[in-house]
């Protein structure tokens, strides 16, 4: 079982590519290599492959981290099945991930991400709670972006010290990460890894 994100970036074209692209290669980066585990291809679409527990989380840390940039944010679907064919591109390796990843960021209007899996149970309550979750996401300001980003990054760190990294004060910091609804975010994410692994 893996995971696959398909992707893309909104508003790309309205702004310089630097803007986004150098962002969006280290991001990538952070969870595999390319072009093993992830691409970029037709200017601002991309793949990623990973553990299926990791999948959620690294979509809201993707979107962090495109949130940071003014205008910017990014559509994102996740599938989870199998890989029956790997590649040493991720763009030209095949299975039931790759195909309800598409076939999932293809039936994407408004909601900017969902999931699918074989389970449509799982699929419509995940699903539901991705989109209460991006009530509050697809409004985040660079500011909360950045903060939510820097704290998936140092999940294990103190208040504390994420504020000793970002060079402000430790009550800006708990401000940030509430109106970023991160808690529940996190909440949402254990629920998600605990019926992962039933799959």
């Amino acid at each position: 079982m893996i995971a696959v994100i398909t992707g893309d970036i909104i508003n790309s074209r309205d702004v310089e590519v630097e803007n986004w692209l150098n962002s969006l290669k280290k991001i990538l980066n952070y969870y595999g290599k390319e072009p093993k585990d992830w691409e970029i291809f037709r200017g601002d679409s991309f793949q990623l492959s990973l553990a299926p527990e990791k999948a959620l989380l690294a979509a809201i840390h993707i979107k962090a981290t495109i949130k940071q940039l003014k205008s910017q944010d990014v559509r994102m679907a996740i599938g989870i099945g199998e890989e029956k064919y790997t590649s040493p591109k991720i763009t030209e390796s095949n299975g039931s991930a790759y195909i309800m990843s598409g076939d999932c960021f293809e039936s994407l209007k408004k909601q900017t991400l969902a999931i699918k899996t074989t389970d449509n149970d799982l699929n419509e309550s995940i699903n539901i709670m991705l989109s209460l979750s991006l009530l509050t996401a697809n409004n985040w300001s660079s500011t909360v972006a950045n903060v939510i980003k820097t704290a998936i990054e140092n999940s294990e760190k103190k208040q504390q010290t994420i504020a000793k990294l970002l060079h402000k004060s430790q009550s800006s910091i708990s401000e940030a990460l509430k109106r970023g609804g991160f808690e529940e975010i996190m909440t949402m994410n254990n629920f998600y890894k605990a019926k992962i692994t039933k799959l």
